[in-house]
């Protein structure tokens, strides 16, 4: 069972990055269904590989300019998928007036006004709230963003339809729900990371985040009757900036 599960997570890491990963490592569709539930555990490993190169450039450099090469990292380990995502979402929601014209704008490679502006305040934004941290902090930050949010992702695999009709998606393997027990296993290694960080701004990130996911959710309901794959990695990057949003809000007293 171990090994099987170490080839689901390996397959994940596969799916969702660009990380290496042994050649023995199987690939079907059944198999990407179960990896899934690892989805929360690959933003450990992203966030992980964004807290070393932080706190390396930290040493050298300062802060705003270790954030930006954390950010890097993450973009160079996992190809920009979630920000792909974000973009195509962001173009077929801001210029399709229906179901049949979204999914087609969000499958065009192209990417247009929307999305670039998607994109800008996606990397702007993260870039800003990393920057204004704790400097001792942003590794925790880190870590926890990059889990909690693809658990925010994992939310919608667990709760919506897949939108798409068609068999040609690469996520369409990803369609079947998470059942109850996969989506505990998922939030366990979104949750963990959490600890890591004082409660209240912890939990302030967490409900932050989750309105973010509700938010989306509520739009993909209403305009395509479930979740795409670009649907799943916009919902990603929402929530991590959401997410430091809560961890940097200051409350009135």
């Amino acid at each position: 069972m171990l090994r099987r599960e170490l080839d689901y997570f390996l397959g994940a890491l596969r799916f969702f990055t660009r990380l290496p990963v042994p050649a023995w490592v199987g690939h079907s569709a059944e198999a990407l269904q179960h990896s899934a539930r690892w989805l929360p555990a690959v933003g450990l490993v992203v966030g992980g590989i964004a807290a070393l190169v932080y706190l390396a450039a930290l040493q050298i450099w300062p802060q705003p300019v270790a954030v930006l090469l954390a950010m890097a990292a993450t973009l160079y380990a996992t190809g920009a998928f979630h920000e792909d995502g974000l973009s195509d979402t962001a173009d077929g929601l801001g210029g399709g007036w229906e179901k049949s014209r979204i999914l087609a704008i969000m499958k065009d490679s192209r990417v247009g006004s929307y999305g670039v502006v998607a994109l800008w305040l996606g990397l702007t934004g993260k870039f800003v709230l990393l920057a204004a941290f704790d400097p001792a902090l942003v590794p925790a930050a880190l870590l926890a963003g990059h889990a909690w949010s693809r658990g925010c992702a994992t939310l919608l695999l667990a709760s919506m339809d897949y939108a798409r009709d068609d068999d040609q998606s690469k996520a369409r393997p990803l369609a079947q729900r998470l059942t109850g027990g996969a989506l505990l296993f998922a939030l366990a290694f979104a949750l963990a990371p959490l600890l890591c960080l004082p409660w209240p701004q912890a939990v302030a990130g967490l409900l932050l985040a989750l309105l973010a996911t509700a938010w989306l959710a509520a739009k993909f309901h209403r305009w395509l009757g479930g979740y795409t794959g670009d649907c799943l990695g916009a919902t990603q990057q929402l929530a991590e900036i959401a997410f430091y949003l809560g961890l940097l809000a200051q409350w009135p007293r």
